[in-house]
Protein backbone atom coordinates (compact mmCIF):
# COMPACT_ATOMS: atom_id res chain seq x y z
CA UNK A 1 0.00 0.00 0.00
CA UNK A 2 1.40 3.15 -0.92
CA UNK A 3 0.44 7.16 -0.41
CA UNK A 4 1.38 10.14 -2.79
CA UNK A 5 3.73 12.95 -1.08
CA UNK A 6 4.00 16.53 -2.81
CA UNK A 7 7.27 17.36 -2.88
CA UNK A 8 8.74 20.31 -4.93
CA UNK A 9 5.73 20.29 -7.31
CA UNK A 10 6.29 16.67 -8.54
CA UNK A 11 4.54 13.84 -6.58
CA UNK A 12 6.92 10.83 -5.08
CA UNK A 13 5.17 7.41 -3.96
CA UNK A 14 6.42 6.69 -0.39
CA UNK A 15 5.50 2.93 1.45
CA UNK A 16 3.25 3.58 4.16
CA UNK A 17 5.62 1.90 6.50
CA UNK A 18 8.06 4.61 5.51
CA UNK A 19 5.56 7.61 5.72
CA UNK A 20 4.59 5.91 9.44
CA UNK A 21 8.32 6.04 10.14
CA UNK A 22 9.05 9.63 9.66
CA UNK A 23 6.07 10.34 11.42
CA UNK A 24 7.56 8.74 14.52
CA UNK A 25 11.06 10.38 13.89
CA UNK A 26 8.83 14.21 13.98
CA UNK A 27 7.26 12.80 17.59
CA UNK A 28 10.63 11.96 19.03
CA UNK A 29 12.27 15.42 17.91
CA UNK A 30 9.12 17.45 19.03
CA UNK A 31 9.45 15.47 22.61
CA UNK A 32 12.96 15.54 22.33
CA UNK A 33 13.58 19.29 22.37
CA UNK A 34 15.41 20.48 24.86
CA UNK A 35 13.00 22.34 27.42
CA UNK A 36 11.87 26.20 27.15
CA UNK A 37 11.98 28.87 30.20
CA UNK A 38 9.89 31.56 29.60
CA UNK A 39 10.35 35.44 31.61
CA UNK A 40 9.06 38.18 30.91
CA UNK A 41 10.71 41.32 32.78
CA UNK A 42 9.83 44.86 33.56
CA UNK A 43 12.40 46.92 33.64
CA UNK A 44 11.40 50.18 36.16
CA UNK A 45 13.49 52.56 38.39
CA UNK A 46 12.29 52.44 42.09
CA UNK A 47 13.44 53.32 45.68
CA UNK A 48 16.33 51.08 47.18
CA UNK A 49 18.03 51.68 50.16
CA UNK A 50 21.09 48.93 50.16
CA UNK A 51 23.87 51.04 52.15
CA UNK A 52 19.92 52.40 54.93
CA UNK A 53 20.35 55.40 52.67
CA UNK A 54 16.67 55.48 49.87
CA UNK A 55 17.87 56.28 46.24
CA UNK A 56 17.06 55.66 42.41
CA UNK A 57 17.76 52.37 41.54
CA UNK A 58 16.93 49.42 38.83
CA UNK A 59 14.43 47.00 39.37
CA UNK A 60 13.23 44.03 36.99
CA UNK A 61 9.22 43.53 38.09
CA UNK A 62 9.89 45.23 41.05
CA UNK A 63 12.83 43.33 42.58
CA UNK A 64 16.06 44.00 43.86
CA UNK A 65 18.48 42.20 43.02
CA UNK A 66 16.95 40.90 39.77
CA UNK A 67 14.33 37.16 39.85
CA UNK A 68 17.31 34.23 39.81
CA UNK A 69 16.99 32.55 36.05
CA UNK A 70 17.20 28.64 37.73
CA UNK A 71 17.64 26.53 34.67
CA UNK A 72 19.28 23.17 33.87
CA UNK A 73 21.85 21.83 31.09
CA UNK A 74 20.56 22.45 27.60
CA UNK A 75 17.31 24.50 28.19
CA UNK A 76 16.64 27.29 26.30
CA UNK A 77 16.17 30.69 27.84
CA UNK A 78 13.57 33.34 26.62
CA UNK A 79 13.67 36.57 28.37
CA UNK A 80 11.05 39.50 27.28
CA UNK A 81 12.39 42.42 28.45
CA UNK A 82 10.27 45.19 28.74
CA UNK A 83 12.57 48.84 28.92
CA UNK A 84 10.23 51.44 30.93
CA UNK A 85 13.57 53.52 32.02
CA UNK A 86 14.08 56.61 29.99
CA UNK A 87 17.42 55.36 28.95
CA UNK A 88 18.42 52.63 26.51
CA UNK A 89 18.64 49.20 28.12
CA UNK A 90 20.95 45.86 27.21
CA UNK A 91 21.42 42.56 29.12
CA UNK A 92 24.21 40.61 29.44
CA UNK A 93 24.82 36.84 31.06
CA UNK A 94 28.06 36.97 32.71
CA UNK A 95 29.63 34.02 32.16
CA UNK A 96 27.08 31.93 29.53
CA UNK A 97 29.15 31.33 26.56
CA UNK A 98 26.29 31.62 24.15
CA UNK A 99 27.78 28.92 21.64
CA UNK A 100 27.72 29.99 18.31
CA UNK A 101 25.06 32.96 19.13
CA UNK A 102 26.93 36.04 19.99
CA UNK A 103 23.43 37.78 18.89
CA UNK A 104 22.36 37.52 22.21
CA UNK A 105 25.17 38.95 24.30
CA UNK A 106 23.53 42.00 25.18
CA UNK A 107 26.52 44.15 25.07
CA UNK A 108 27.18 47.39 22.83
CA UNK A 109 29.47 45.85 20.55
CA UNK A 110 26.83 43.16 19.16
CA UNK A 111 23.66 44.48 19.59
CA UNK A 112 21.07 47.36 19.14
CA UNK A 113 19.96 49.44 22.51
CA UNK A 114 16.52 48.45 23.55
CA UNK A 115 15.34 52.03 23.23
CA UNK A 116 12.95 53.44 26.19
CA UNK A 117 9.30 52.21 25.32
CA UNK A 118 10.16 49.01 23.49
CA UNK A 119 11.13 45.25 23.77
CA UNK A 120 13.29 42.62 23.35
CA UNK A 121 13.50 38.96 23.58
CA UNK A 122 16.64 37.24 24.23
CA UNK A 123 16.80 33.62 23.37
CA UNK A 124 19.91 31.89 24.34
CA UNK A 125 20.43 28.07 25.19
CA UNK A 126 22.82 27.39 28.40
CA UNK A 127 24.00 23.86 26.59
CA UNK A 128 26.29 22.64 29.14
CA UNK A 129 27.86 24.62 31.66
CA UNK A 130 26.77 23.59 35.04
CA UNK A 131 27.19 26.32 37.50
CA UNK A 132 27.08 29.74 39.25
CA UNK A 133 26.86 32.71 37.07
CA UNK A 134 24.64 36.47 36.93
CA UNK A 135 23.39 38.72 34.92
CA UNK A 136 23.74 42.41 34.23
CA UNK A 137 22.88 45.79 32.58
CA UNK A 138 25.86 46.51 30.06
CA UNK A 139 24.99 50.00 29.12
CA UNK A 140 26.64 53.07 31.00
CA UNK A 141 27.20 52.60 34.54
CA UNK A 142 23.76 50.71 35.27
CA UNK A 143 25.23 47.96 36.83
CA UNK A 144 25.82 50.59 39.69
CA UNK A 145 22.02 50.93 39.91
CA UNK A 146 20.83 47.59 39.95
CA UNK A 147 19.26 45.50 37.23
CA UNK A 148 21.34 42.34 38.05
CA UNK A 149 20.68 38.54 39.69
CA UNK A 150 22.12 35.29 39.95
CA UNK A 151 21.78 32.39 36.74
CA UNK A 152 22.16 29.18 37.61
CA UNK A 153 22.85 26.30 35.44
CA UNK A 154 21.77 22.79 37.08
CA UNK A 155 22.99 19.22 35.85
CA UNK A 156 20.64 17.11 34.21
CA UNK A 157 19.89 14.71 36.64
CA UNK A 158 21.22 11.68 34.62
CA UNK A 159 24.47 13.17 35.36
CA UNK A 160 25.63 12.99 38.95
CA UNK A 161 27.36 15.52 40.59
CA UNK A 162 29.96 15.42 43.06
CA UNK A 163 28.35 15.93 46.53
CA UNK A 164 25.08 14.62 48.03
CA UNK A 165 22.24 17.23 46.97
CA UNK A 166 21.93 19.95 49.65
CA UNK A 167 19.53 20.42 51.69
CA UNK A 168 18.56 24.32 49.23
CA UNK A 169 20.60 26.18 47.05
CA UNK A 170 20.79 29.47 47.79
CA UNK A 171 22.46 32.96 45.66
CA UNK A 172 23.94 35.16 47.54
CA UNK A 173 24.79 38.54 45.07
CA UNK A 174 27.01 40.94 47.03
CA UNK A 175 29.15 43.82 45.99
CA UNK A 176 30.58 47.73 46.63
CA UNK A 177 28.16 50.51 46.46
CA UNK A 178 27.99 54.03 45.68
CA UNK A 179 24.84 56.51 47.20
CA UNK A 180 25.24 58.59 44.30
CA UNK A 181 23.17 57.69 40.99
CA UNK A 182 24.33 56.18 38.37
CA UNK A 183 23.41 59.10 36.39
CA UNK A 184 25.42 61.49 38.77
CA UNK A 185 28.42 58.42 38.32
CA UNK A 186 28.36 58.55 34.73
CA UNK A 187 28.54 62.85 34.53
CA UNK A 188 31.66 62.08 36.96
CA UNK A 189 33.54 59.70 34.38
CA UNK A 190 32.17 61.90 31.43
CA UNK A 191 33.87 64.85 32.68
CA UNK A 192 37.47 63.28 32.84
CA UNK A 193 37.18 62.16 36.90
CA UNK A 194 37.06 59.22 38.69
CA UNK A 195 34.28 58.04 40.94
CA UNK A 196 36.40 57.14 43.46
CA UNK A 197 35.70 54.89 46.69
CA UNK A 198 32.62 53.47 47.41
CA UNK A 199 30.26 54.32 50.46
CA UNK A 200 29.59 50.73 51.34
CA UNK A 201 28.94 46.99 50.88
CA UNK A 202 26.02 45.27 50.27
CA UNK A 203 25.05 41.73 50.90
CA UNK A 204 21.85 40.79 48.24
CA UNK A 205 20.71 44.61 48.36
CA UNK A 206 21.35 44.94 51.84
CA UNK A 207 24.04 45.66 54.24
CA UNK A 208 22.41 44.59 57.37
CA UNK A 209 18.87 43.53 58.16
CA UNK A 210 17.00 42.44 61.60
CA UNK A 211 15.56 39.50 59.24
CA UNK A 212 17.25 36.53 58.38
CA UNK A 213 17.99 36.55 54.91
CA UNK A 214 18.36 32.85 54.32
CA UNK A 215 17.56 29.76 56.96
CA UNK A 216 19.20 26.42 58.01
CA UNK A 217 17.74 23.34 59.19
CA UNK A 218 20.13 21.93 62.22
CA UNK A 219 23.12 19.44 60.77
CA UNK A 220 21.81 19.82 57.34
CA UNK A 221 23.88 21.19 53.93
CA UNK A 222 23.56 24.33 52.01
CA UNK A 223 24.37 25.48 49.28
CA UNK A 224 25.59 29.25 48.90
CA UNK A 225 26.54 30.30 45.06
CA UNK A 226 28.24 33.81 45.85
CA UNK A 227 28.90 36.38 43.09
CA UNK A 228 30.64 39.74 43.53
CA UNK A 229 28.49 42.01 40.84
CA UNK A 230 30.00 45.31 42.44
CA UNK A 231 31.45 48.22 40.79
CA UNK A 232 35.19 48.12 41.69
CA UNK A 233 35.98 46.36 45.07
CA UNK A 234 37.80 42.63 45.72
CA UNK A 235 35.60 41.26 48.76
CA UNK A 236 36.43 38.50 51.59
CA UNK A 237 33.66 36.27 52.07
CA UNK A 238 32.66 34.16 55.34
CA UNK A 239 30.30 32.99 57.70
CA UNK A 240 30.65 33.19 61.74
CA UNK A 241 31.24 30.29 63.16
CA UNK A 242 30.87 27.99 60.09
CA UNK A 243 33.52 26.74 57.66
CA UNK A 244 33.06 26.64 53.68
CA UNK A 245 33.80 23.45 51.43
CA UNK A 246 34.42 24.75 47.71
CA UNK A 247 32.78 22.56 45.11
CA UNK A 248 32.50 24.96 42.37
CA UNK A 249 33.60 28.11 40.57
CA UNK A 250 32.12 29.70 37.40
CA UNK A 251 30.98 26.13 35.19
CA UNK A 252 33.78 23.87 37.11
CA UNK A 253 33.87 21.57 39.60
CA UNK A 254 36.59 22.01 42.05
CA UNK A 255 38.74 19.92 44.33
CA UNK A 256 36.93 20.33 47.69
CA UNK A 257 39.07 22.03 49.65
CA UNK A 258 38.18 23.88 53.00
CA UNK A 259 37.82 27.52 53.59
CA UNK A 260 37.48 30.11 56.06
CA UNK A 261 36.83 32.81 54.09
CA UNK A 262 37.33 33.08 50.29
CA UNK A 263 38.41 36.35 48.31
CA UNK A 264 35.83 36.98 45.18
CA UNK A 265 37.41 39.48 42.60
CA UNK A 266 35.15 41.76 40.62
CA UNK A 267 33.03 39.24 38.27
CA UNK A 268 33.68 36.02 40.06
CA UNK A 269 31.46 33.80 41.66
CA UNK A 270 31.93 30.64 43.65
CA UNK A 271 29.87 27.75 45.16
CA UNK A 272 30.56 26.48 48.91
CA UNK A 273 28.77 23.82 51.19
CA UNK A 274 28.30 24.73 54.30
CA UNK A 275 26.60 22.42 57.18
CA UNK A 276 24.50 23.73 60.27
CA UNK A 277 26.30 21.74 62.81
CA UNK A 278 27.18 24.88 65.19
CA UNK A 279 24.47 25.93 67.99
CA UNK A 280 20.78 26.45 67.00
CA UNK A 281 20.79 30.56 66.77
CA UNK A 282 21.42 33.14 64.74
CA UNK A 283 25.03 33.71 62.55
CA UNK A 284 26.05 35.99 60.56
CA UNK A 285 27.13 35.50 57.13
CA UNK A 286 29.43 38.85 56.13
CA UNK A 287 31.20 40.48 53.01
CA UNK A 288 33.93 42.84 53.67
CA UNK A 289 36.15 45.34 50.70
CA UNK A 290 39.77 43.88 50.68
CA UNK A 291 42.71 46.36 49.63
CA UNK A 292 41.51 49.39 49.95
CA UNK A 293 42.62 52.29 52.39
CA UNK A 294 39.28 52.05 54.06
CA UNK A 295 37.63 48.65 55.07
CA UNK A 296 33.60 48.44 54.11
CA UNK A 297 31.68 45.59 55.92
CA UNK A 298 28.00 44.36 55.66
CA UNK A 299 26.11 41.47 57.76
CA UNK A 300 23.04 39.53 57.11
CA UNK A 301 21.86 36.73 59.25
CA UNK A 302 21.39 33.20 58.36
CA UNK A 303 18.93 31.46 61.28
CA UNK A 304 18.87 28.15 62.73
CA UNK A 305 15.20 27.12 62.24
CA UNK A 306 14.91 25.88 65.96
CA UNK A 307 17.17 28.91 67.19
CA UNK A 308 14.49 30.07 69.36
CA UNK A 309 15.65 33.31 69.02
CA UNK A 310 18.93 33.50 70.05
CA UNK A 311 20.98 36.34 68.56
CA UNK A 312 23.75 36.22 66.92
CA UNK A 313 27.43 37.43 68.51
CA UNK A 314 28.13 40.61 67.84
CA UNK A 315 31.99 39.48 67.43
CA UNK A 316 31.94 39.49 63.63
CA UNK A 317 34.65 37.00 61.90
CA UNK A 318 37.58 39.08 60.44
CA UNK A 319 39.46 38.79 56.87
CA UNK A 320 42.88 37.92 56.40
CA UNK A 321 44.99 40.66 56.93
CA UNK A 322 48.31 42.12 55.10
CA UNK A 323 48.37 42.84 51.51
CA UNK A 324 47.26 40.39 48.80
CA UNK A 325 49.69 37.59 49.06
CA UNK A 326 47.18 35.48 50.76
CA UNK A 327 45.03 36.05 48.25
CA UNK A 328 47.64 34.90 45.63
CA UNK A 329 48.19 31.52 47.61
CA UNK A 330 44.64 31.04 47.79
CA UNK A 331 44.08 31.31 44.41
CA UNK A 332 47.08 28.84 44.16
CA UNK A 333 45.46 26.26 45.92
CA UNK A 334 42.15 26.32 43.73
CA UNK A 335 42.21 23.14 41.60
CA UNK A 336 39.95 21.54 38.81
CA UNK A 337 38.49 18.22 40.02
CA UNK A 338 39.75 15.67 37.30
CA UNK A 339 37.18 12.87 38.39
CA UNK A 340 33.90 15.09 38.54
CA UNK A 341 31.71 14.48 35.84
CA UNK A 342 30.78 17.89 34.24
CA UNK A 343 27.28 18.05 32.32
CA UNK A 344 28.82 15.51 30.05
CA UNK A 345 29.27 11.98 31.23
CA UNK A 346 33.04 11.85 30.53
CA UNK A 347 35.39 13.40 33.71
CA UNK A 348 36.64 17.17 33.29
CA UNK A 349 39.87 16.00 33.81
CA UNK A 350 39.45 13.85 30.25
CA UNK A 351 40.18 17.26 28.73
CA UNK A 352 44.13 17.55 28.28
CA UNK A 353 44.79 20.94 28.12
CA UNK A 354 48.68 20.83 28.58
CA UNK A 355 49.42 18.96 25.74
CA UNK A 356 47.96 21.05 23.53
CA UNK A 357 50.61 23.48 21.30
CA UNK A 358 50.17 27.05 21.42
CA UNK A 359 49.77 29.31 18.59
CA UNK A 360 49.50 32.76 19.44
CA UNK A 361 50.72 34.66 22.28
CA UNK A 362 48.96 37.97 23.55
CA UNK A 363 50.04 40.11 25.90
CA UNK A 364 47.01 42.65 27.83
CA UNK A 365 49.06 45.07 29.46
CA UNK A 366 46.52 47.54 31.74
CA UNK A 367 47.29 51.62 31.76
CA UNK A 368 46.18 55.03 32.40
CA UNK A 369 46.42 57.97 31.25
CA UNK A 370 44.68 61.08 29.98
CA UNK A 371 43.48 61.97 26.40
CA UNK A 372 42.49 66.16 26.43
CA UNK A 373 42.69 66.57 30.10
CA UNK A 374 40.13 63.71 30.49
CA UNK A 375 40.42 60.17 32.46
CA UNK A 376 41.34 57.25 30.01
CA UNK A 377 42.20 53.82 30.44
CA UNK A 378 43.76 51.74 27.87
CA UNK A 379 44.27 48.28 26.92
CA UNK A 380 48.10 47.98 24.85
CA UNK A 381 47.86 51.91 24.44
CA UNK A 382 44.04 51.82 22.82
CA UNK A 383 41.02 52.70 24.77
CA UNK A 384 37.98 51.41 23.46
CA UNK A 385 34.92 53.31 22.75
CA UNK A 386 31.84 51.64 21.08
CA UNK A 387 30.98 53.15 17.59
CA UNK A 388 27.15 53.63 16.45
CA UNK A 389 26.91 50.76 14.65
CA UNK A 390 27.59 47.99 16.44
CA UNK A 391 30.93 45.75 15.50
CA UNK A 392 29.38 42.12 15.01
CA UNK A 393 26.30 43.90 12.41
CA UNK A 394 29.25 46.09 11.08
CA UNK A 395 31.08 42.25 10.16
CA UNK A 396 27.41 40.45 8.93
CA UNK A 397 26.68 42.99 6.84
CA UNK A 398 30.39 43.26 4.80
CA UNK A 399 31.09 46.86 6.48
CA UNK A 400 33.37 46.61 8.95
CA UNK A 401 35.53 48.84 7.00
CA UNK A 402 33.21 51.42 7.39
CA UNK A 403 33.17 51.21 10.93
CA UNK A 404 36.25 50.19 12.49
CA UNK A 405 40.10 48.78 12.09
CA UNK A 406 41.09 45.18 13.09
CA UNK A 407 44.14 44.41 15.42
CA UNK A 408 44.90 48.33 16.30
CA UNK A 409 46.95 46.94 19.15
CA UNK A 410 50.21 44.48 19.12
CA UNK A 411 50.31 41.13 20.57
CA UNK A 412 53.82 42.38 22.11
CA UNK A 413 53.55 45.92 23.52
CA UNK A 414 56.96 47.80 24.33
CA UNK A 415 56.72 50.04 27.71
CA UNK A 416 56.71 53.04 25.45
CA UNK A 417 53.70 52.27 23.09
CA UNK A 418 51.79 52.10 26.58
CA UNK A 419 52.48 55.69 28.00
CA UNK A 420 50.29 56.95 24.94
CA UNK A 421 46.94 56.26 25.11
CA UNK A 422 44.68 56.52 21.65
CA UNK A 423 40.84 56.43 21.59
CA UNK A 424 39.72 54.44 19.22
CA UNK A 425 37.27 50.78 18.99
CA UNK A 426 39.56 48.30 19.58
CA UNK A 427 38.52 44.80 17.68
CA UNK A 428 41.43 42.13 17.95
CA UNK A 429 41.22 39.20 15.30
CA UNK A 430 41.97 35.76 16.07
CA UNK A 431 42.07 32.77 13.90
CA UNK A 432 38.78 29.90 14.51
CA UNK A 433 40.37 26.91 16.37
CA UNK A 434 43.33 28.01 17.56
CA UNK A 435 45.09 27.48 21.24
CA UNK A 436 45.98 31.11 22.55
CA UNK A 437 47.79 32.25 25.48
CA UNK A 438 46.86 35.23 27.17
CA UNK A 439 49.13 36.65 29.42
CA UNK A 440 47.73 40.01 31.52
CA UNK A 441 49.75 42.28 32.63
CA UNK A 442 49.14 44.84 35.43
CA UNK A 443 51.72 47.57 36.00
CA UNK A 444 49.30 49.63 37.82
CA UNK A 445 48.94 49.27 42.25
CA UNK A 446 45.51 48.40 41.92
CA UNK A 447 44.00 44.93 41.79
CA UNK A 448 42.72 44.16 38.24
CA UNK A 449 39.90 41.70 37.35
CA UNK A 450 39.24 40.62 33.80
CA UNK A 451 36.40 38.56 31.96
CA UNK A 452 36.40 36.78 28.52
CA UNK A 453 32.25 36.55 26.99
CA UNK A 454 32.67 33.65 25.20
CA UNK A 455 34.51 30.98 26.56
CA UNK A 456 36.09 29.69 29.59
CA UNK A 457 39.11 29.55 30.20
CA UNK A 458 42.12 27.79 32.11
CA UNK A 459 43.63 29.93 34.46
CA UNK A 460 47.11 28.83 34.51
CA UNK A 461 49.38 30.79 36.86
CA UNK A 462 49.65 34.23 38.44
CA UNK A 463 52.50 35.60 39.89
CA UNK A 464 54.32 38.90 40.96
CA UNK A 465 56.61 40.43 38.30
CA UNK A 466 56.70 40.89 34.88
CA UNK A 467 56.30 37.63 32.18
CA UNK A 468 58.95 35.65 30.65
CA UNK A 469 58.56 32.48 28.32
CA UNK A 470 60.59 30.72 30.82
CA UNK A 471 57.64 31.72 33.18
CA UNK A 472 55.91 28.61 31.60
CA UNK A 473 57.70 26.27 33.25
CA UNK A 474 55.62 26.84 36.48
CA UNK A 475 52.32 26.76 34.50
CA UNK A 476 49.75 24.39 35.83
CA UNK A 477 48.90 22.22 33.27
CA UNK A 478 47.12 19.40 34.56
CA UNK A 479 44.28 20.69 36.89
CA UNK A 480 44.07 24.50 36.94
CA UNK A 481 40.63 25.30 36.87
CA UNK A 482 38.19 26.31 33.89
CA UNK A 483 37.15 29.75 34.62
CA UNK A 484 35.30 33.08 32.88
CA UNK A 485 36.97 36.18 35.18
CA UNK A 486 40.71 36.03 36.32
CA UNK A 487 42.56 38.80 38.97
CA UNK A 488 45.66 40.20 38.16
CA UNK A 489 47.13 41.32 41.44
CA UNK A 490 49.32 44.78 41.75
CA UNK A 491 52.86 44.62 39.76
CA UNK A 492 52.15 41.12 38.78
CA UNK A 493 50.96 38.53 35.67
CA UNK A 494 48.11 35.96 35.28
CA UNK A 495 48.18 33.59 32.51
CA UNK A 496 45.52 31.88 30.64
CA UNK A 497 44.85 29.36 27.80
CA UNK A 498 42.30 28.46 25.66
CA UNK A 499 41.15 27.59 21.97
CA UNK A 500 39.23 29.92 20.44
CA UNK A 501 36.44 27.35 19.18
CA UNK A 502 33.23 29.61 19.63
CA UNK A 503 32.85 31.59 16.03
CA UNK A 504 31.15 35.26 16.90
CA UNK A 505 32.09 38.77 18.53
CA UNK A 506 33.49 38.29 22.23
CA UNK A 507 33.71 41.26 24.58
CA UNK A 508 37.01 40.86 26.66
CA UNK A 509 36.41 43.61 29.29
CA UNK A 510 38.00 44.91 32.64
CA UNK A 511 35.01 44.12 35.35
CA UNK A 512 36.08 47.45 37.38
CA UNK A 513 32.88 49.19 35.93
CA UNK A 514 34.98 52.41 35.48
CA UNK A 515 37.85 51.06 33.84
CA UNK A 516 35.36 49.42 31.15
CA UNK A 517 33.17 52.28 30.84
CA UNK A 518 36.52 54.21 30.29
CA UNK A 519 38.04 52.11 27.82
CA UNK A 520 39.74 49.15 29.09
CA UNK A 521 38.14 46.68 27.00
CA UNK A 522 38.18 45.40 23.77
CA UNK A 523 36.34 42.90 21.14
CA UNK A 524 37.46 39.64 19.69
CA UNK A 525 36.30 38.35 16.85
CA UNK A 526 36.33 34.66 15.78
CA UNK A 527 35.62 34.29 12.22
CA UNK A 528 34.76 31.04 10.45
CA UNK A 529 35.90 30.88 7.06
CA UNK A 530 33.24 28.61 6.62
CA UNK A 531 29.84 30.94 7.22
CA UNK A 532 28.67 27.80 8.31
CA UNK A 533 25.83 27.36 10.51
CA UNK A 534 27.65 24.62 11.50
CA UNK A 535 29.93 27.10 13.23
CA UNK A 536 27.58 30.24 14.03
CA UNK A 537 23.95 31.15 13.88
CA UNK A 538 22.33 33.09 11.34
CA UNK A 539 21.21 36.50 12.90
CA UNK A 540 17.73 35.94 14.22
CA UNK A 541 15.17 37.95 12.62
CA UNK A 542 13.95 39.80 15.57
CA UNK A 543 17.23 41.49 15.95
CA UNK A 544 16.68 45.39 15.37
CA UNK A 545 19.30 47.06 13.61
CA UNK A 546 20.81 50.57 13.85
CA UNK A 547 23.75 52.80 12.76
CA UNK A 548 24.73 52.44 9.20
CA UNK A 549 23.11 49.01 8.82
CA UNK A 550 19.56 49.93 9.46
CA UNK A 551 18.06 50.24 6.01
CA UNK A 552 20.93 47.49 4.38
CA UNK A 553 18.77 44.56 2.99
CA UNK A 554 19.89 41.43 4.83
CA UNK A 555 22.92 39.53 3.69
CA UNK A 556 22.37 35.70 2.67
CA UNK A 557 22.06 33.46 5.48
CA UNK A 558 24.82 30.57 6.45
CA UNK A 559 24.09 27.41 5.57
CA UNK A 560 25.09 23.96 5.96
Amino acid sequence: MHREAEMGGSRVLLPLFMICLWAGWSAFLVRGEDPYLYFTWNVTYGTISPLGVPQQGILINGEFPGPSINSSSNNNVVINVFNFLDEPLLFTWNGIQQRKNSWMEGMPGTNCPIQPGENFTYHYQVKDQIGSYFYFPTLGMQRAAGGFGGLRVNSRNLIPVPFDPPEDDYTVLTGDWFKKSHTELKKTLDSGKSIGRPDGVHIHGKSEDNEPLYTMKPNMTYRYRVCNVGVRSSLNFRFQGHVMKLVEMEGSHTVQNIYDSIDVHVGQCYSVLVTADQEPKDYYMVVSTRFLKKTYTAKRIIRYTNSNGAPASPELPEAPGGNWAWSLNQFRSFRWNLTASAARPNPQGSYHYGFINITRTIKIANSVSTVDGKLRYAINGVSHVDPPTPIKLAEYFGIADQVFKYNSIVDDPSPESLEKVTIATNVLNITFRTFVEIIFENHEKSIQSWHLNGYSFFAVAMEPGRWKEEKRKNYNLLDAVSRNTIQVFPGSWSAILLTFDNAGLWNLRAETLERSYLGQQLYISVLSPARSLRDEYNIPDITPLCGIVKDLPKPKPYTI
